[in-house]
Order: C-alpha cells, then sequence, then structure tokens
C-alpha cells in the first residue's frame, strides 16, 4: 500500500499545484483588467484634455474654411454672371453700331461710287477725244 499513498500524495500535490495555478491565472486576469480599465481611464483623460480641445479647433477651421470657398464660389459665379452680360452688351452694342455705320455710311458710299463712276466715264471721253484728235491729225499744237 506504500505505492498507494505516494500516489495518492503526489496526486495531492498535483492538485493544489494545479489549483494554485488557477488561482495564479485568476489573479493574472484581475491584474490585467485593473491596468486594463486603467490604461482606458487614461485614454479617456487624454481624449477629453488634448483631442477633444484640438477636434474642436480643427472643426471650427474646417467650418471657416467651409464658408470662404462657399464665398468664394458665390463671388466667382457672380463674377462669371456679370462677365457674360457684359459680353452680351458688348455683342449687342457692336451689333448696333455696324448696323448704324451701314445705315449711315450707305448713302456716303453711293454717292462716292457714282462720283467715281462719272469721273471715269469723263476721263475715258477725254481720252477717246485725244487719241480722236491724234488719228485725225490735229494734234492740239
Amino acid at each position: 500500500m506504500a505505492n498507494l499513498a505516494t500516489t495518492n500524495v503526489l496526486l495531492g500535490i498535483m492538485a493544489a499545484v494545479s489549483l494554485l495555478q488557477g488561482l495564479v491565472i485568476v489573479g493574472v486576469g484581475v491584474a490585467a483588467w485593473k491596468v486594463y480599465r486603467h490604461v482606458v481611464d487614461l485614454m479617456a483623460g487624454l481624449e477629453r484634455r488634448h483631442v477633444d480641445p484640438a477636434m474642436a479647433r480643427v472643426n471650427a477651421i474646417l467650418d471657416d474654411v467651409k464658408a470662404v470657398s462657399e464665398t468664394v464660389k458665390a463671388e466667382a459665379e457672380r463674377v462669371d454672371h456679370a462677365i457674360h452680360v457684359t459680353m452680351d452688351r458688348v455683342d449687342d452694342t457692336a451689333e448696333r453700331l455696324k448696323k448704324g455705320v451701314r445705315a449711315g455710311a450707305s448713302p456716303v458710299v453711293g454717292f462716292v461710287r457714282g462720283l467715281r463712276t462719272g469721273i471715269e466715264h469723263f476721263a475715258r471721253l477725254r481720252q477717246k477725244s485725244a487719241a480722236s484728235r491724234t488719228t485725225n491729225g490735229f494734234d492740239g499744237v
């Protein structure tokens, strides 16, 4: 029976060591949980002290940038519209000016063309008359 007593003693020792290991594992788990909670609390404190104010400043800056970009966009659209209106007015004015110049210049152009035709006609008559005088033997001297 001495062998069974030794086996029982060894089994008892192994059970006690297993129980001790289980208690150590539970203790490590509890300690890890406490460390985790402490780290989470530290992270929350850092976030409250540093990240939240920085995010508030960043959001304020982004709001300002958004307002400025909206203003710039509105002004660009306004300038674009003003340029288109001005170009339309310039085109309309140029068309009116062209029509006005044509209407005013038509009688003058007609008069100048008529005068030119008359001068050319009389110049041709004079050349014919000079040519007929030289062919008839009269040289004009």
